[in-house]
């Protein structure tokens, strides 16, 4: 099975990764060639730029939240009807949760089999950057390093000596060299880039990035890279998955349901429903500039349970429509909060719906969407207030990284003793005069959630959580939320 491939990786954060992806994508579509995108790590906003660029959904690959076989699976799965995968690493190579480097780009390389193109930021250095490109080829062998991109470089001078020393010292080939430009290529904001949903000539900046491509990156060559990559039966194999060549796609050797909290643990669901021939619940989707973070893989997993997805904008729609449960992904409702104020006759609505028992997922920015008020730039905000609290924005990260949680009160989705894998990144946090009031589902093990030792707000059929979950990490969640829709249903 031979699926093209390149796997995008830099030296660290802010290396121009993102550039040199989203360029090659858009220049190569615009030579009608079709390309599978993906994200190494839990990155939504990247995802969500390299999902417009390829004009089909970005997927992220992430061995904390997923174990090899599902990441594997997914990528065969995702990649197989395209000309090509294109693949952005998060971080340096090598960067990982420890000096070991665990759950790294460099291991998700390795896993994949992809040829790993490193992007240098060249900044006031010439040798040294071999020096570099060598350390990152010595540290682990098994990394299939085959070229260097150059970025940020000042000019024609500065390049030749920059190819020489790589070339000479490192023998790898450089295939690109971006000059220094003026002004960013996409603007900015507290967590990365400002999300496409937000931009309104996101068109216009994919074609600027394709230009930067085919003007300063060697197309042929890059191609040539991704052709040459190896075939994967020997890893699918390695990794006990069967590729089933008549299908055309990935066929995951088949369970029999678990019934214990363990199972829950290692994904698997608990009394999970049957793949549904017909749709069995209504689960509300809010969808617009506010709220735009959402894995495709979770909201597949709600429809291949059964659900009937509504797409809502709490921005623009006067009423909740009709639903059986809601499922509220993340976003900056912080930079539109006057707007979602200002709305008060869906606030109104969603809350009576709320205290009707309507089951609501939370992550994130709904959690907020959920809370009394929001204090954004020293001004407040009513917000649904169902949750009896107030979130306050900071200029610093409140919660960024991988998070563990582990289920120790009553929720309307997970059982007792179950232990999660997520991520968090908010700039918000919690003012409560009376936090033991409140609860909550999770005891933080690893994170910062609600105050560092809590997650998972409870009130009603409603969870509220900092946590975001991927739902080939976690299987249980997408059948969870589908059951408590149904009983939601069944209760009217």
């Amino acid at each position: 099975m031979s699926i093209p491939r390149i796997l995008i990786a830099g030296l660290q954060g802010g290396s121009g990764k993102t550039l040199v992806s989203l360029g090659l994508i858009a220049a190569w579509r615009k030579e009608g060639r079709s390309v599978a995108p993906y994200k190494k790590g839990p990155d939504y906003i990247d995802a969500a730029w390299l999902s417009v660029a390829a004009a089909t959904p970005c997927r992220n690959l992430d061995l904390f939240l997923m174990s090899p076989e599902a990441a594997f699976r997914s990528f065969v799965d995702s990649s197989l009807q395209a000309d090509v995968a294109v693949i952005e690493g998060n971080r340096g190579l090598y960067d990982g949760m420890d000096a070991q480097g665990s759950y790294s780009t460099a291991e998700m390389a390795k896993l994949l089999r992809a040829p790993v193109v490193l992007t240098v930021d060249c900044t006031k250095t010439t040798r040294t950057a071999a020096a570099l490109v060598l350390g990152c080829q010595h540290l682990d062998p098994e990394v299939p390093l085959h070229g260097v991109i150059l970025n940020q470089v000042a000019g024609d001078r500065h390049e030749e000596v920059l190819r020489e020393a790589i070339e000479q010292i490192c023998e790898l080939p450089v295939l690109g060299a971006v000059r220094r430009m003026p002004e960013p290529f996409l603007p900015e904001r507290h967590l990365g880039l400002v999300p496409p949903q937000e931009h309104e000539q996101h068109a216009a900046a994919i074609e600027r990035v394709a230009s930067v491509a085919e003007q300063y990156l060697d197309l042929d060559a890059l191609w040539q890279v991704a052709q040459d990559a190896a075939p994967l039966e020997a890893v699918a194999e390695s990794h006990g998955v069967v590729l089933d060549a008549r299908e055309d796609r990935v066929a995951p050797a088949p369970e029999l349901p678990d019934q214990s909290p363990a199972a829950h643990e290692k994904g698997r669901a608990l009394n999970p429903l049957p793949r549904a021939q017909h749709k069995v619940a209504r689960i509300g989707i809010f969808r617009d500039e506010a709220f735009q973070f959402y894995y495709p893989e979770n909201l597949e997993a709600l429809v291949r349970e059964g659900a009937e997805l509504v797409e809502i904008t709490p921005l623009r729609d006067q009423d909740l429509p009709d639903v059986d449960a809601l499922y509220i992904g993340g976003g900056f409702p912080e930079t539109l909060a006057l707007r979602l104020a200002e709305n008060e006759s869906f606030r109104l609505s969603l809350g009576q719906s709320i205290e009707s028992g309507l089951p609501v997922y939370a992550e994130c920015g709904g959690a907020v969407y959920l809370g009394e008020k929001l204090i954004y730039e020293q001004k407040e905000y009513d917000m649904v207030g169902v949750l009896p609290v107030v979130f306050k924005f900071q200029t610093k990260p409140q919660g960024h990284g991988y998070t563990v949680l582990e289920t120790v009160g009553a929720n309307p989705y997970f059982p007792e003793g179950v232990v999660l894998r997520g991520h968090e990144f908010h700039y918000t946090y919690m003012e409560s005069p009376d936090v033991e009031s409140l609860t909550f589902a999770f005891r933080v093990r690893r994170g910062c959630g609600f105050g560092g030792r809590r997650d998972g707000l409870c009130y009603r059929n409603v969870l509220a959580a900092y946590t975001h979950l991927h739902a080939l990490g976690t299987e249980s969640w997408a059948p969870a939320v589908v059951r408590a829709a149904v009983r939601g249903k069944s209760a009217e």
